[in-house]
């Protein structure tokens, strides 16, 4: 038995001794997230869980009412969780109630194929105020970026890409030196992420990065890629930044639906979009796109296969060796996956829009 079945019967115990305490969904989820302890993978998905009517009508009815709201139960979350998540909150309605009907008749459907599922818009509520702090952040710093152009940057001729590199550089210095806390105070974790007190988190983890050998690896790749960028210090501070909090949102509400360990932080996915941008142009136009910097000139495919061989090496191990996540979800999981995706993606429109 695993920890939906320990978690089940804890429930059934605080039932008989005292059911009139968990008829309300928030008080029932505080008891079950306390109880769950360090299994971080399962909270989103009990959360979810004891948000449902159903859940409180399995637990305080009895005889045909129960066991029908168990089979509407059961029926529900098949079609929303993948395999071993399932399994898991099946065991805990089974241990509950009693009833052995909480197990499914077939398997689940994949999360793939399944329509958009409640999970989804609880996720993206919870996520809500981070992503809303993220983008006006992005925007206020936009607008710093351009005033320090216009009155500092502008004047030494500096490139917008050289001094964002600076930037995160001495923010990294600083993180390595005199205020160690920052690389983990500022990264974004998925235990954190939904919680309204952590929602700064959002906006800190760009400019931070926890591991020390990426951060000098992606600073290094960012002053490849940006060194002679002609854009403006503010649209390199806008575009990094909107493409870092579209990478992390979907990294987050994947890794919340499969149950994933993540700590985000960096540059990662924003030096993926670009790289695989650039990639995927050259593939359709058949002719290489190259970075240049000084007497440095290296195609994009060289960046893509080297820096995707490197974030491989760090993204498939698991970050908690007690999820049962699969390979391609941690994948999913990461910064960097979805700017591979959403880099590969923009290259394809914008090959498309050429044509037109």
């Amino acid at each position: 038995m695993g920890v939906g079945h320990d978690l089940g019967e804890q429930l059934r115990q605080w039932l008989a001794t005292d059911p009139g305490s968990l008829r309300q969904s928030r008080a029932l989820t505080n008891r079950l997230i306390d109880a769950l302890g360090a299994e971080d993978q399962l909270k989103g998905p009990i959360r979810d869980l004891t948000s449902r009517p159903l859940l409180l009508e399995a637990l305080h009815s009895q005889g045909a009412r129960r066991s029908s709201a168990v089979a509407s139960l059961t029926a529900e979350l098949s079609s929303t969780y993948a395999p071993a998540v399932l399994q898991e909150l099946l065991d805990l309605i089974q241990a509950a109630t009693g009833e052995a009907e909480a197990a499914p008749a077939q398997p689940a459907v994949p999360v793939a194929a399944a329509a958009p599922q409640p999970q989804l818009q609880q996720n993206l509520e919870s996520f809500g105020p981070g992503l809303a702090l993220a983008a006006s952040g992005a925007l206020v710093f936009a607008w710093l970026g351009a005033e320090l152009d216009r009155a500092l940057f502008d004047g030494w001729g500096w490139s917008g890409g050289v001094v964002l590199v600076l930037v995160l550089g001495l923010i990294q210095a600083l993180a390595s030196g005199p205020f160690p806390g920052l690389r983990r105070r500022w990264s974004l974790e998925s235990t954190t992420a939904d919680q309204p007190r952590q929602a700064w988190r959002w906006l800190t983890q760009t400019w931070i990065h926890s591991d020390g050998l990426e951060a000098g690896l992606n600073l290094l790749l960012l002053l490849i890629l940006l060194g002679n960028s002609p854009l403006q210090l503010g649209d390199v501070i806008l575009r990094y930044s909107l493409t870092s909090l579209a990478c992390l949102a979907l990294a987050a509400l994947c890794a919340s639906h499969w149950g994933v360990t993540r700590r985000w932080s960096g540059a990662a996915g924003a030096i993926s979009a670009m790289v695989a941008l650039a990639a995927g142009l050259s593939l359709l136009h058949w002719r290489v796109f190259s970075f240049s910097n000084g007497a440095l000139v290296i195609p994009a495919w060289v960046l893509l296969l080297v820096y995707g061989a490197l974030q491989l090496g760090w993204q498939l191990p698991r970050q908690n060796q007690q999820e049962r996540s699969e390979p391609w979800q941690r994948l999913l999981s990461s910064s960097w996956g979805w700017g591979l995706l959403l880099g590969l993606l923009w290259a394809v429109i914008t090959r498309v829009k050429e044509l037109l």
